[in-house]
């Protein structure tokens, strides 16, 4: 091979798919493992990295997402730190420093707004509805920096802002009526705690990832890092606005399938991921019809909602019916223009 004929004796071992993904989460000369995988693909691998007792810095939110009631008691079991790698939670984090057990009294997630955030509930409405195509192409671009696909979708829905309500929930203890969002377009203040005496602690910085991620794996430590120091002055103004639930219906259903735990986030994200994949495909799949199809997988699982006992075998299960569920219900909406559920 090209290697040996470099001179290479110790060969790497070279692995794949899902067996690989846990291969490299769970390598022994690692005490802390980066999930960063988009969706649920990241929560077996970070099951398995948590029985062999490895902290984990966390940025892939689906894992507490979809198995937050599996996730949270092997924590405890196993002994290990779990630390946010995300920009929003480790600012919330952060600012939990300090502040002594009990003396949480809020969380505010702030929230870029997304793609659709300069127009009105009845503007973005109607362009769904007059012009999808642009409402496709806008919806994938993000107006403050280049994500993922996925995200950026989920941004523009502000799924992702729901998403990471529940996370918060599992990540700090907090009831949802205790979980605020707020609308801040500067991306500038990533996110505010506020005390049982009412005073509010943010984290500011600019929209640099490596800050978060590389608290998360030096923590408690404050490394001296060669990043852009923040200047107020330059910035000039920061401003705040709350998210209309009617505009974005997808923070409704977050907080909704948290209130009702268990199995029901496992739903609502596997039903999100597919109905966010299936936007982008081109399939004819509307802007708005990305909720209904959430909401129609929430309702369709009431029946078979669990709350108890909560396995991995249980979560998985779900995430695939929920993914099923979509993929046929899809095919309604492209070929009827409404959702049967």
């Amino acid at each position: 091979s090209i290697l040996e004929g470099q001179g290479c004796d110790d060969m790497p071992e070279i692995v794949h798919g899902a067996d690989g993904i846990v291969e490299a989460a769970t390598v022994s000369t690692a005490d802390t493992v980066v999930t960063g995988i988009v969706g649920a693909a990241g929560l077996l691998p970070t099951i398995e990295a948590i029985k062999l007792g490895k902290d984990i810095a966390l940025a892939n939110k689906e894992t507490l997402i979809s198995g937050g009631p599996v996730i949270n008691p092997l924590v405890e079991k196993y002994g290990v730190n779990m630390l946010p790698a995300d920009s929003e939670h480790s600012a919330i984090f952060q600012c939990l420093q300090g502040v002594p057990p009990g003396g949480l009294r809020r969380v505010i997630l702030t929230a870029s707004g997304g793609a659709f955030r300069d127009l009105t509930k009845d503007e973005l409405f109607e362009m769904c509805e007059t012009d999808p195509r642009a409402v496709q192409k806008k919806a994938t671009t993000h107006p403050n920096w280049d994500m993922g696909a996925k995200i950026t979708l989920d941004s523009a829905t502000m799924m992702n802002k729901g998403l990471e309500v529940i996370e918060a929930h599992y990540l700090f203890g907090a009831a949802y009526d205790d979980i605020d969002i707020v609308i801040h377009p500067q991306s500038i203040v990533h996110s505010m705690v506020e005390t049982q005496d009412t005073s509010c602690i943010a984290q500011l910085g600019w929209a640099d990832m490596r800050l978060p991620i590389v608290y998360s794996v030096s923590w408690p430590h404050r490394l001296s890092m060669p990043y852009r120091p923040l200047d107020l002055a330059e910035i000039g103004s920061l401003t705040f606005k709350a998210p209309d639930r009617e505009k974005y219906p997808c923070i409704q259903l977050a907080y909704d399938a948290g209130k009702k735990g268990g199995t029901m986030t496992a739903v609502l994200n596997a039903a999100n991921e597919a109905a966010n994949e299936m936007f982008r495909e081109d399939v004819g799949l509307g802007f708005l019809d990305i909720p209904k199809l959430i909401e129609g997988a929430m309702e369709a699982h009431k029946d078979d909602f669990k709350d108890k006992d909560v396995s991995l075998d249980d979560i998985l299960q779900c995430d695939a019916w929920a993914r099923q569920y979509v993929a046929e219900n899809t095919k309604n909406v492209v070929k009827n223009d409404v959702l049967v559920v």
